[in-house]
C-alpha cells in the first residue's frame, strides 16, 4: 500500500447531520405564526370600524350646530357646599304611580303637579286623582310629546285656582275642583315676532294680574333639550303675560336656556335659572330699578333648574348635573370644544348621551342675597334621581323630578 492509498483510508468519513425541530422550537414557531395571524386579524378588523367611524364622522349630518362657551373654574365643593348624603333621607312616595313630577304646588294638605303623561294630578289624603288632561294621546314617547303635552312650572294662584305652564300647548288656569281648564295663552301665537317653542316655568303676583314666564327656545322644544343645552342656544327669554289686558310683553332676550322663574318676596324682581351657564339671573320688575337686569348668582356647582322660595326668606334651587371640584366636569370639559359636540350627536342619541350623565341630586338653599346657605347633596342618586324642583311646605320639602316614577319627601327637622 503506498501512502496515496492509507491517506485515503485514514481520511474522516463526514457524518450526515439530520435535523429536527425540538419541541420548544416548534412551539415558539406556531407562537410567531398565531402572532401574526392576530395581528393581521386586529388590524382588519380595525381598519373595518375606523373607516365607517370616520365616514360618519365626515358625512354625517350633526343635529346641533354648537357654539363655544367659557366657564370659570366651578367653585369649591367646600364649607356649606360640601358633599354629603342628606338627600339619601328623603323617602320615595307614590312610587311607579306616576311619572316625570317636574313640578308640585300645594293648596292648603292638597298636593297638585304634572306629569310626563300630559296630566295634572291632584294627590289628596293619599290618593292621587287625574285633576286635568291638556293634550291628548297617545303619549309615551318623544314622537307623542308634542301633542300628548307636557304640564311644567305649575303654581297655586290668589283665588286658590292653578296656573300651569305646558312645553307645547301654552300657559293654563285650572279649577282644582272641578278640574275646568281655560288657556290663557296659547303658543301658537308669535310673542314680538318670535315663536314660542318651549314654555317652561312660571311665577305670578299675589294679585294674579302678571305671570312671568320663560320661554326657554324658539329652535328647540323640550323634547330635544339636550340639544339646547349642548347646542349653548342664546334664543330664550322671560317674558310677561297681563291677565287683564292679555298683552304679552318681552322683558329678557338673549338667554341660554332660561329655565325656573321665581318672582322676589317684595315683587321687585323675578330670578331666572339660566341653565346652559350654571348661574342665575335677576329682572327688575318694580322700582328704580325697573327694567334693569343683572346678576344674582354665577358659576354654580351645578345646573340649575326650578327655584322656588324658602320659608327663611329666601330660595330653594334644585339641580340635576353637577360640576364637581375637585373633580372633573365633562361639560365644561367640551364647553369650548364644538367639534366633540358634534362629534357625539353625530354617532349618538340623546338618550344614549343622557346614560352618560352622572345621577348627582343636589339641592341648595340659597339667601334672598344669593349667598349659599346649605345644601344636600345624594351622589349617584341612590334616592332622589333626576330632580327639578324643590317645593317647601309644612315642615317638608317636596322634590319634583322631570323624568323618574316619585316624588321624593325630605324632612327638613332631619337635615
Amino acid at each position: 500500500m503506498n501512502e496515496a492509498e492509507g491517506l485515503r483510508q485514514r481520511r474522516a468519513v463526514r457524518p450526515q447531520v439530520i435535523t429536527e425541530d425540538t419541541p420548544a422550537q416548534a412551539a415558539k414557531d406556531g407562537s410567531t405564526y398565531s402572532s401574526k395571524v392576530f395581528r393581521v386579524t386586529f388590524m382588519i378588523l380595525a381598519v373595518s370600524l375606523i373607516i365607517p367611524l370616520l365616514g360618519a364622522i365626515v358625512f354625517l349630518e350633526c343635529p346641533i350646530d354648537p357654539q363655544p362657551l367659557s366657564f370659570k373654574e366651578p367653585p369649591l365643593l367646600t364649607d356649606v357646599l360640601e358633599p354629603n348624603i342628606k338627600l339619601r333621607q328623603a323617602e320615595r312616595i307614590f312610587e311607579n304611580q306616576l311619572v316625570g313630577p317636574e313640578s308640585i304646588a300645594n293648596i292648603g294638605d292638597v298636593l297638585f303637579t304634572g306629569t310626563a303623561d300630559g296630566k295634572i294630578l291632584k294627590i289628596e289624603d293619599g290618593e292621587i286623582k287625574t285633576l286635568a288632561r291638556l293634550g291628548h294621546g297617545p303619549c309615551g314617547t318623544r314622537e307623542d310629546e308634542p301633542t300628548c303635552g307636557r304640564p311644567l312650572g305649575i303654581r297655586a294662584g290668589p283665588n286658590n285656582t292653578l296656573f300651569v305652564a305646558d312645553a307645547y300647548y301654552g300657559i293654563y288656569e285650572i279649577d282644582p275642583v272641578t278640574g275646568d281648564v281655560k288657556m290663557l295663552l296659547s303658543t301658537s301665537e308669535p310673542a314680538e315676532g318670535h315663536k314660542m317653542s318651549f314654555v317652561n316655568d312660571l311665577t305670578l303676583t299675589r294679585d294674579g294680574r302678571k305671570i312671568f314666564f320663560t320661554d326657554s327656545s324658539s329652535k328647540w322644544q323640550r323634547r330635544d333639550y339636550s340639544f339646547l343645552v349642548m347646542e349653548g342656544t342664546d334664543d330664550g327669554r322671560l317674558l310677561e303675560y297681563d291677565t287683564v289686558t292679555k298683552e304679552v310683553k318681552v322683558l329678557m332676550v338673549g338667554l341660554r336656556f332660561p329655565n325656573g322663574v321665581q318672582l322676589s318676596p317684595a315683587e321687585d324682581f323675578v330670578l331666572v335659572a339660566e341653565t346652559t351657564l350654571a348661574r342665575i339671573r335677576r329682572y327688575y320688575v318694580s322700582g328704580l330699578m325697573k327694567g334693569g337686569a343683572d346678576m344674582f348668582v354665577e358659576n354654580m356647582p351645578g345646573f340649575p333648574d326650578n327655584i322656588r322660595l324658602s320659608s327663611s326668606g329666601g330660595y330653594w334651587v334644585a339641580m340635576s348635573a353637577v360640576r364637581p371640584n375637585p373633580g372633573f366636569s365633562m361639560v365644561d370639559f367640551i364647553s369650548e370644544k364644538p367639534w366633540i359636540k358634534r362629534i357625539i350627536f353625530k354617532l349618538l342619541s340623546q338618550e344614549t348621551v343622557m346614560k352618560f350623565v352622572p345621577r348627582y341630586s343636589l339641592v341648595i338653599e340659597l339667601s334672598e342675597t344669593g349667598s349659599y346657605k346649605r345644601s344636600f347633596h345624594d351622589p349617584n342618586g341612590m334616592v332622589v334621581t333626576y330632580v327639578s324642583e324643590a317645593h317647601e311646605h309644612n315642615g317638608y320639602l317636596y322634590l319634583g323630578s322631570f323624568r323618574s316614577p316619585f316624588i321624593c319627601r325630605l324632612n327638613l327637622e332631619h337635615v
